[in-house]
């Protein structure tokens, strides 16, 4: 008797527990719960060499009127190989100018009021993608997945295919290029998997978190091994992104956020001496070259001892247009001659 009352009373209480299904798709907000999301890319070389890789840091937020915002820390790109890393880091997406990638869209709540009945639906969703300083409209085919009346799921259900010479990364595919000595397909084939957690009731909205900063991939502490400082310096050396006004040796401003980045790497490679070599192309004559490349490498020198780098670690020499790296014979190949170039000396 106690046994039948018993049931329908907790099944009562069951149903009553259970949080109702809300009206408003976007009721509290959502928050990206990183751990339970990826965004994956493949880029393709020597035509037929399919590669995936990830970013490590991403943030995100719907809010409550409907507005997703996602942020990709590019200086976490995984690739699995260390060096691979640096390489994408600073030849392809620049990371030292621009550290992130942003996502940006507003969601129609009115395809989404059956979710509580449906548990998924495929919308198409306008997106807006800020990516290597360069806003492009798109886009993308999405499912969304209740996972429960407060968990969701947004993945995309085809790749987002994006042009490189849409976010001027043409130039970081030829660096590349040159410095894995291979072709690679200038597109690049974008998976997003997401994860949002609902809010609880009188949760302050938190933008998502800026994941900015030189060195945000690197390691969180400690020196590097010798492998891996050699390795660095080559790729920033083949980077070209220490810039003086035309004919001075004044460093153009927007080569600082570069040289922060050097300095990093420098400060951690603690046992060695680095030579600061500067070139220059054909044009003027070659006692005048030569000057122009010392007083370039001494620039560089001295912004790296002001930021703390013992003048005893740093050598400069000025090589001029004795040491080109292709020959002079176009306007395109002076502006690869015109570097600055890293060496460990010891």
């Amino acid at each position: 008797m106690v046994r039948r009352f018993l049931c329908p009373v907790l099944v009562l209480l069951f149903l009553f527990a259970r949080p109702l299904l809300a009206a408003d798709p976007f009721e509290h907000g959502w928050q990206l719960d990183p751990e339970a999301s990826a965004i994956t890319f493949l880029s393709v070389k020597k035509d037929s060499i399919a590669e995936t890789s990830q970013f490590a840091a991403i943030s995100g937020q719907i809010t409550e009127s409907g507005v997703a915002q996602l942020v990709v820390a590019l200086d976490s790109v995984d690739t699995k190989i260390d060096l691979r890393n640096v390489r994408m880091r600073f030849l392809f997406f620049e990371t030292f100018t621009f550290p992130e990638a942003t996502v940006t869209a507003v969601l129609d709540p009115a395809p989404l009021q059956d979710l509580p009945s449906l548990r998924r639906k495929v919308i198409l969703v306008p997106v807006t993608l800020s990516l290597h300083g360069v806003e492009v409209e798109l886009a993308a085919e999405v499912a969304v997945t209740l996972l429960n009346n407060d968990r969701i799921n947004i993945s995309t259900l085809n790749p987002v295919i994006l042009k490189l010479q849409d976010f001027n990364l043409m130039g970081g595919r030829e660096k590349l290029q040159e410095a894995a000595d291979v072709t690679i397909t200038p597109l690049g084939i974008v998976n997003l998997n997401l994860t949002f957690d609902r809010r609880a009731p009188g949760t302050p909205v938190l933008a998502p978190v800026s994941t900015s900063g030189a060195t945000a991939a690197l390691e969180a502490s400690g020196n590097f091994s010798r492998e891996a400082c050699l390795g660095r310096f080559d790729i920033l050396s083949r980077s070209r992104s220490v810039n003086f006004a035309p004919g001075t040796s004044r460093l153009d401003q927007a080569s600082t956020n570069f040289l922060d980045s050097l300095f990093d790497i420098v400060s951690r490679c603690p046992e060695m001496v680095i030579e600061v070599g500067g070139h220059t192309d054909d044009k003027g004559s070659a006692a005048s070259n030569t000057r122009l490349s010392q007083k370039r490498a001494n620039s560089v020198v001295a912004y790296l001892s002001a930021k703390g780098i013992t003048v005893d670690r740093l050598q400069s020499v000025g090589y001029g247009e004795a040491v080109p790296l292709v020959p002079n014979n176009s306007a395109q190949n002076r502006a690869k001659n015109r570097r600055i170039a890293f060496k460990v000396l010891n």
